[in-house]
């Protein structure tokens, strides 16, 4: 069977559209609100959403997640919990979800162990962003196993390691737009045609651009220059807002996004 990741890529290249990829962390403020947020997202636009999963030491994330994993985590979330949310909502979409998440959350639990309920409950992929392409191997091996995609991180500093990492990528490679950790951010400065230039020249799986992006004129620009746009900062802070009854604003938000990156 194929990876949900890579039919997603298809169809949206079939249809000559970008993919919306979207985030959002696990248990804050609850797992019922969380997964009709993930629904509500789905609906209104999203191709692949983000589940992140809480961690006490998230050197990846700005503050708007540091406080949505702070709130999960003080609200009881578990990996476990979140397996469970992940088998309800697979009672209800067909669509690719990934975790994203740090490495000592997989050790602690237990590689094995993790990538068997991956597979258990249709998880489609896994980015660890505190995890260097070159130490991969601490999780590769099993990843495979059962068939779980590593999704790979660049970023403006990659440089020549850029070309390598495409090169042994499955799903779509995670474009970091800006140095610096998770945020919205009023300008986005890099060059992504000079950065970018790696992926046009072979023949590599997609590439999605995220850090920063935090408006529908932002993700329609970024969209622009690779297959799709990750949004995370600026759907926690609706979350945050709103709480329990964030799922509907977050889906006119996600709408917003994609009739942006279609127009």
């Amino acid at each position: 069977m194929s990876n949900r990741i890579d039919l997603c890529f298809e169809q949206l290249k079939a249809q000559g559209k970008k993919a919306l990829i979207t985030f959002v962390t696990a248990g804050d403020p609850d797992m019922a609100t969380t997964e009709k947020t993930v629904l509500e997202m789905f609906d209104k636009g999203a191709d692949i959403i983000e589940l992140g999963v809480p961690f006490s030491d998230p050197i990846a994330e700005g503050p708007t997640i540091q406080r949505a994993s702070l709130r999960s985590l003080n609200a009881g979330t578990t990996l476990d919990k979140i397996f469970d949310l992940v088998k309800s909502l697979r009672e209800k979409t067909d669509k690719p979800l990934l975790l994203m998440m740090y490495i000592n959350t997989i050790y602690k639990y237990g590689t094995e162990r993790f990538f068997e309920n991956c597979k258990a409950y249709q998880i489609d992929g896994v980015i660890v962003p505190d995890m260097p392409f070159e130490e991969r191997d601490e999780i590769q091996e099993t990843a495979d196993k059962y068939g779980i995609y590593n999704i790979n991180l660049v970023a403006p500093t990659s440089k020549e390691r850029i070309k390598m990492i495409a090169e042994e990528s499955k799903g779509f490679v995670y474009v970091v737009s800006s140095l610096g950790v998770t945020g919205t951010r009023k300008e986005i400065t890099t060059n992504f045609d000079e950065l970018l230039t790696p992926f046009k020249e072979g023949n590599y799986c997609p590439y999605c651009i995220g850090f920063g992006i935090s408006d529908a004129e932002q993700a329609k620009k970024i969209s622009k220059y690779a297959d799709g746009v990750i949004i995370g900062s600026a759907i926690v802070n609706i979350v945050a807002q709103q709480g329990t009854n964030c799922p509907k604003a977050v889906g006119e938000f996600v709408n917003g996004m994609k009739t942006a990156m279609n127009s």
